[in-house]
């Protein structure tokens, strides 16, 4: 029952957090639909007086479920969008496409259409064709200029027209057919961008207290000592303050770039868990919430890359420093990467080499190591920055890919990762859980306000780095390199 809990706990943070804002699904009913494989398996246990489901039932469970999330979430996304809408031929000349059923659905009446019209200078974007849709009127036509000039002139001109009734939207669902979008602005006004109702500082700092003391009993926890004042100082504090600082880092350097390029974005809002002994971190880490769109793909780039960056400075010089006051163990049968008190070096090839460096010839094929309360800490955040540096959806390795390659091939390559980790996961069984969590994740992610416009060369190279570097924290140690390091 517990392992239910939290596991929906975990499930419902997951949705809320990466996929609530992508559709207006209910993300309660997608939380059941996610969920009911989990609790017909349950029931069918309790049924059945505890024998487990069938195997082949299992996968047409989890099959079926998986293809209803992912629909709902596309109904979702179309009904508030056309985003996601397959361009059809442009006639030679404006018209309008207005079945008379749809009538109440204009956003602009006649006189605005006209308006409209005047903002696409034919010199700069030939304006051919107007669909209207519920939540905003998709403009196609011909790019006649730079894109960074077609961009500036409509938006200007949009602006000067409407002025934020709209948000102006420049992306290429082909390539070299880009079109313009025009979506309502729900807010209409950027005004709150930067307002205490918004940052919620006092919000933010209850929940940091609370995470503050569930992580120094998680600290507690992990070597079995009774709380008092000198067991946290020798304990507690050693795993709460890194792993805090960890995740504040990571969370206040996204902070500062969106409030850089002009982004609505929360404050970290740290979550804390009361430690358990399947899962006993005492926090699941702290979120951002960007409040409105990311004006391009340079952008969109520098907040995933300021994620993964900050992860890795501060993660990995604790889990060097930890692994060297950290002490062999002998290895156990069965073990997983939270499996502290004796952790398999050979799950991550980058822990492999820092346990050998750190420890040296006491760590032989038969050992595992008893982590240091810091180099908890460090595994710990070189784990989530590793999940975070996936190519899929709005995680930090998502925004990147689709910022270098842009979204529909950011969205194919988010796919084929989800099912290549669903594949390891059968050999690893230890990627298991990351593998449901990701396919529970929209591969496609939201344009952003300009998203034809590409990256330069230098976040071109720096992507295609980050993706060497998930390999070295995921993959686990191949045989020949377990071999030369005599693990």
């Amino acid at each position: 029952m517990i392992w239910l809990l939290l596991l929906g706990l975990l499930t419902y943070l997951f949705i809320t957090q990466w996929v609530s804002n992508l559709t207006r699904t209910s993300v309660w009913l997608l939380w059941s639909v996610a969920m009911l494989p989990v609790f017909v398996m349950v029931v069918w246990t309790i049924v059945s007086r505890g024998q487990t489901m069938p195997t082949q039932y299992s996968i047409v469970l989890f099959a079926g479920s998986l293809v209803l999330y992912l629909y709902l979430i596309q109904r979702g996304r179309i009904s508030r969008s056309t985003m996601d809408t397959a361009p059809t031929a442009p006639p030679e000349q404006i018209s309008e496409i207005q079945p008379p059923n749809l009538a109440s659905l204009r956003p602009l009446n006649q006189a605005e259409e006209s308006s409209l019209q005047t903002c696409f200078p034919w010199s700069v974007f030939y304006l051919r064709h107007l669909e209207y849709h519920p939540q905003g009127v998709v403009c196609r036509g011909q790019l006649r200029t730079a894109p960074e000039k077609a961009y500036q002139t409509i938006r200007e001109n949009v602006e000067a027209q409407f002025g934020d009734r709209f948000h102006v939207i420049f992306q290429e669902y082909y390539p070299g057919e880009p079109f313009f979008e025009l979506v309502l602005n729900p807010a209409a006004t950027i005004e709150g961008k930067h307002s205490r109702v918004l940052i919620r500082p006092g919000f933010a700092t209850v929940l940091f207290l609370l995470t503050l003391f569930t992580t120094n009993w998680a600290g507690l926890q992990m070597v079995g000592r009774i709380p008092t004042i000198a067991a946290l100082i020798e304990n507690g504090l050693p795993y709460s303050i890194p792993i805090l600082t960890f995740f504040a880092a990571r969370s206040f350097g996204q902070f500062i770039t969106a409030r850089k390029y002009k982004i609505a974005i929360t404050l970290p809002y740290f979550v804390p868990i009361l430690p358990l002994p399947f899962f006993p971190l005492g926090t699941i880490g702290a979120f951002t919430q960007l409040k409105s769109p990311i004006p391009d793909r340079k952008a969109l780039f520098d907040i995933g890359l300021v994620g993964a960056f900050m992860g890795l400075i501060i993660s990995i010089p604790l889990l060097a420093w930890g692994l060297v006051q950290s002490n062999v163990v002998a290895l156990p049968n069965q073990g997983g990467i939270f499996n502290f008190q004796a952790l398999d070096p050979r799950f991550s090839i980058l822990l492999a080499i820092f346990g050998k460096l750190a420890i040296g010839r006491d760590l032989t094929p038969d050992a595992a190591i008893r982590l240091n309360p810091i180099a908890i800490a460090g595994w710990v955040g070189v784990m989530f920055t590793a999940f975070n540096l996936m190519p899929i959806g709005q995680l930090d390795g998502g925004r990147m890919i689709h910022a270098v390659f842009g979204r529909r091939i950011g969205a194919r390559i988010g796919r084929i990762s989800r099912f290549l980790l669903l594949g390891f996961a059968i050999v690893y069984p230890h990627l298991l859980l990351w593998a449901v969590l990701l396919l529970l994740l929209p591969a496609l992610n939201e344009p952003t306000l300009n998203d034809v416009i590409e990256v330069d060369s230098f976040r071109d190279i720096v992507g295609l780095m980050a993706l060497v570097i998930l390999m070295i924290l995921v993959l686990p140690a191949p045989k020949f390199l377990t071999t030369a390091l005599g693990m």
